[in-house]
């Protein structure tokens, strides 16, 4: 089972975005058995998605990426683009290497999630995400970036030569999915250092997250796509 929220925090809010009544039901019955997690909302379309997101104000969106109207990249978008503090939005999807999956992670997503996915990987993806952590599964968000990625530039991106050398080994164990925690042990430093090394290496690429700086990395040729 997954850990819940210290019981003195207010519970997560969560809207979900699905076109399918059936769906948005199950995702509802089984983030609200647990006391942390309450929706507070269900939009059917992107296009109810993004007012709704914007009047709610929630902690984290479950997005699904394929919707009537709006899809759910341009909703992410929107959304990303018009709030001053946006929710952390996680893409909700039938098929992982989908396209649409690849182009929702560039537009903002932190990470994306299987509809087959079993109760506890969803509700343990909603209390990471909204800690501020990304949603990273390093072997399919390679094989994504394989698939979906824009031609990589004839010369490494500018950013590259502006990392040093430890932002360098941290964006590589970024792109295995590895939390500040794992990343203070593998480098034999404190995770304030590894926390001020993730700060700069978004910086540096101009990334929203952790899930847009591995992006960055695969399309700007830092880590090859073969690898």
């Amino acid at each position: 089972m997954t850990a819940a929220a210290p019981a003195d925090r207010p519970p997560l809010r969560i809207v979900l975005c699905d076109d399918e009544r059936m769906v948005r039901t199950a995702l509802r019955v089984i983030l609200e058995a647990e006391t942390d997690l309450e929706v507070v909302g269900e939009a059917a379309t992107g296009a109810e998605a993004v007012p709704l997101v914007r009047s709610l104000a929630p902690d984290v969106v479950l997005m699904d990426v394929r919707m009537p109207e709006i899809d759910g990249i341009r909703a992410t978008e929107q959304i990303l683009a018009t709030m001053a503090e946006p929710p952390r939005i996680v893409v909700v999807t039938t098929f992982e290497n989908d396209a649409h999956v690849y182009d929702a992670l560039r537009a903002g997503a932190v990470g994306f999630l299987l509809k087959r996915a079993d109760p506890d990987e969803l509700i343990g993806a909603v209390r990471l995400v909204a800690r501020g952590d990304s949603l990273l599964f390093p072997a399919a968000v390679r094989s994504l970036a394989a698939t979906h990625a824009s031609a990589p530039a004839p010369v490494a991106a500018p950013w590259i030569a502006g990392l040093t050398g430890r932002e360098a080994d941290v964006l590589r164990l970024m792109a295995t999915g590895l939390s500040n925690h794992e990343m203070s042990e593998r480098l034999g430093v404190g995770p304030q250092t590894v926390k001020t090394h993730v700060a700069s290496v978004l910086t540096k690429t101009g990334s929203r997250d952790r899930t847009q700086a591995v992006i960055a990395a695969y399309e700007g040729g830092f880590i090859m796509k073969n690898r």
